[in-house]
């Protein structure tokens, strides 16, 4: 049986996250804690309200109700990377070559490492935000679909249309798609190359969490009483083709999903504090932790591939060590 050990907190937690091989818990109230010889604590934002691991770059990206963006490192060390006055960051991403993405209202904002910004205006307010991997891009969650633009250079930003609220945003790892999480019960996509849709609907619940797999093949999502996991290893995706439901169960919801470095195993945690986690081959399941405090919001796996780090609505967050 894998081993728990717990850090409970106060409130929300957004983002639990390595950093160097330290797990970090980012909170609502701004608050960055981590397991290191110790419960430490430093303040990023004056309420957080948005956190992005930026995996290059081995940091974490937060905003919040202040209008500060920070860069958290190992350590717990904070450095403001910028501020959009008194608005409301809602939105981050981190990209390629250093650059941090973030939004506030109806307008995306990207600095780039040397401290330069650009800003982009929307004719609604952008929900979410996602850096292509290949190329300097980054496309925008709005009303009615996706934007697509390209930062470092002057052109016109392509308009991906499908109806409806458009509240989150992600690149497959080889650039080939684009999906949106929505405000209704469904994930929409897009095959870049030729603008063919995807929808993957059936949700009973609402999408908050996605996950790609190790090589790309599959994306793990929220929203039911299992894993949803669409493959995406063919040319066109998920079209036409059933996804793997993992890790089912009929009283609980999922909550967050993260998929595993390298192998096809993914973490799955509930709205009821279990994680679990379940093998794509076959389906097997092993119990990481059982039931606790409030719903798995945050999961991540540390490079070793030994450690998983969660938070959730709680504050009930801790690390489970799978080699035990």
């Amino acid at each position: 049986m894998p081993t728990v050990a717990p850090l409970d907190l106060e409130g929300h937690c957004l983002s639990a996250v390595f950093l160097g091989d330290v797990p970090h818990f980012a909170l609502a109230d701004g608050t960055i804690h981590r397991l290191d010889h110790g419960h430490k604590t430093v303040q990023a934002n004056d309420g957080m309200l948005a956190a992005f691991h930026d995996a290059a770059n081995d940091r974490l990206i937060t905003g919040g109700e202040d209008g500060s963006i920070f860069a958290v490192t190992p350590g717990g060390n904070t450095m403001e990377l910028a501020t959009a006055g008194k608005k409301w960051i809602t939105s981050v991403a981190a990209g390629p070559q250093g650059a941090v993405a973030y939004a506030s209202g109806k307008i995306a904002y990207v600095r780039f490492a040397d401290g330069k910004t650009r800003e982009f205006s929307h004719p609604r307010s952008v929900e979410g935000l996602a850096f292509s991997p290949k190329g300097m891009r980054f496309g925008v969650a709005r009303y009615n679909g996706a934007t697509l633009h390209f930062p470092a250079a002057d052109g016109r930003p392509v308009e991906l249309e499908w109806a409806g609220a458009h509240t989150g945003i992600t690149f497959s790892p080889d650039g080939g798609f684009l999906v949106t999480t929505m405000q209704e019960n469904a994930l929409h996509g897009w095959k870049l190359a030729d603008g063919k849709h995807m929808r993957m609907s059936g949700y009973p619940g609402k999408v908050k969490s996605l996950s790609w797999s190790a090589k790309g093949k599959w994306l793990a999502s929220s929203g039911a009483p299992a894993a949803i996991v669409w493959p995406f290893s063919g040319k066109d995706g998920p079209m036409g083709k059933a996804p793997l439901e993992l890790g089912t169960r009929g009283n609980a919801m999922v909550t967050s999903v993260a998929c595993h470095p390298s192998q096809d195993v993914v973490a799955i945690g509930y709205d009821d504090g279990m994680v679990m986690a379940v093998r794509f081959a076959d389906a097997k399941e092993v119990l990481l932790r059982r039931p606790g405090k409030g719903a798995v919001t945050s999961m991540m796996w540390d490079k070793e591939e030994r450690r998983v780090a969660f938070g959730s609505a709680a504050g009930d967050c801790g690390v489970i060590d799978i080699s035990a």
